[in-house]
């Protein structure tokens, strides 16, 4: 017991928090494994049990079977659960159980929850979590409560009603891509008001909790008259979003308007492209089957997921702030400015400098888990590309090649998927022990780039 105490003292908060996820994994891996979560007769391979395992804890939604015919009604609540533990967060869960049993949150936990939320700084950090954890049920709630009532028309009883309810509001929250129609959305493709609340939802889920947090304090404020600053992270973060978002919806609006959409009426067109921009965010839901789009579109939605969600979010990807930070930079540089300044703040060239890195990082791990898939998998580049995207941006939408890949096709995905829930810098930082203080310096030479 000393030498364990020993050795997890000795692990850096990344490496931890890597190794929180791993055990989270294997509990997950036993618990979708007991008899009680599958339908009778319904017998799986290891490896798939893995797969399903790790796109639930990483809220990807990829799958090599079928949730509905293999889950039965405890399954479901066990997948449920483990949706809800990857979507929050470990250290969210783990901070409100300490609380729960009354234990101090000290300053080796403070920094747990620091690099598991991509935190610069200590302060606050336990409330954090408190709020983040009321705010995600409530929404929850809320979404279950009125998905649930709503397909009351959709489905024979009501309490199978409420349980598709509460599944597509937790799934859709959490940014997981689970379904239990066997379908995804496609069945409710016409109805507009399913795909509304699923839209609001997945965007709550992958705006970002400081975002959520902030908005509530200030709604609260503005009853209260206080005036109320939001914070550049906010402004930064929601302009991205949002951006990406309409430049997705137009898009694809624009490129398939002659092609998938030539026989759409201006609504379902819009639909469609509307929601097909918001659920590569994070999402993983789709209306239609994706592989119907034209190879352009294929490609910007690859791009979009491959930028993901906001950080501290549910969600996976560079992140929006990221790709935000890289854009600035390109902008300035071009411009011959030292520094990137932004609504009357300069941004801290620590951050540029991160922002640089997680990119390459990413590309560079993406390109060649797509050589290594063109190699071992008989598919197209293009949907190859899609699923190396989808599981990197912990997204979850697919062209239809999951359950085809090989066993080395599944764990490389396996691979990029708990990638993209951790993060590239926790990823990075597995191999750090800290900033290296500077002892001396060699003299400086300029080289010849560009």
């Amino acid at each position: 017991m000393k030498k364990l105490k020993s050795i997890i003292n000795s692990l850096s908060p990344a490496q931890l928090i890597v190794s929180f996820y791993l055990l989270s994994v294997i509990i997950s891996v036993s618990l979708l494994s007991l008899p009680i979560a599958l339908k009778p007769g319904v017998t799986w391979s290891f490896i798939d049990v893995v797969f399903t395992a790790v796109s639930a804890i990483s809220v990807t939604g990829l799958s090599v079977v079928s949730t509905v015919d293999t889950f039965s009604t405890p399954g479901i609540f066990i997948l449920m659960f483990i949706l809800q533990f990857g979507g929050i967060g470990i250290m969210t869960l783990g901070t409100f159980f300490w609380l729960l049993i009354g234990k101090k949150i000290g300053l080796r936990e403070r920094r747990l929850i620091m690099t598991d939320q991509n935190r610069t700084n200590l302060s606050g950090l336990v409330n954090l979590m408190k709020q983040i954890l009321i705010i995600i049920l409530i929404i929850e709630l809320i979404g279950a409560a009125i998905l649930g009532t709503y397909f009351l028309k959709y489905f024979p009883t009501w309490q199978e009603a409420y349980l598709q309810g509460l599944f597509a509001s937790v799934s859709a929250t959490t940014n997981a891509g689970f379904d239990i129609t066997g379908q995804s959305l496609i069945p409710f493709a016409q109805d507009y008001f399913v795909q509304f609340i699923n839209i609001i939802l997945l965007t709550l889920g992958a705006i970002g909790f400081p975002v959520l947090i902030e908005v509530k304090d200030y709604i609260l404020n503005k009853e209260n008259k206080v005036k109320h600053h939001f914070s550049l992270y906010t402004k930064l973060t929601s302009i991205t979003f949002f951006s990406l978002m309409l430049f997705g919806t137009i898009a694809i609006l624009v490129l398939e308007w002659d092609l998938f959409f030539a026989d759409k009426s201006w609504h379902e067109s819009f639909f469609y492209a509307f929601f097909q921009s918001s659920t590569t965010r994070n999402g993983g839901l789709a209306t239609m089957d994706v592989s119907l789009f034209s190879e352009p579109t294929l490609l910007v939605i690859c791009f979009l997921m491959f930028i993901g969600a906001s950080p501290s979010s549910v969600g996976g990807g560079v992140r929006t702030t990221t790709f935000a930070l890289n854009l600035l930079f390109l902008l300035h540089f071009a411009r011959g400015n030292k520094s990137i300044k932004l609504f009357k703040r300069e941004l801290h060239p620590d951050d540029v400098q991160r922002s640089l890195a997680i990119t390459m990082m990413a590309g560079l791990l993406c390109f060649i888990s797509v050589i290594i898939l063109k190699f071992t998998e008989p598919f197209s580049t293009i949907a190859i590309l899609f699923e190396v995207t989808s599981a990197f941006g912990t997204t979850g939408l697919s062209m239809g090649i999951t359950p085809e890949l090989s066993t080395l096709g599944k764990e490389i995905i396996i691979a990029l998927m708990f990638i993209g829930r951790i993060g590239i810098l926790s990823f990075i930082f597995l191999i750090n022990r800290g900033d290296n203080e500077v002892k001396y310096h060699y003299p400086k030479e300029r080289i010849i780039i560009g």
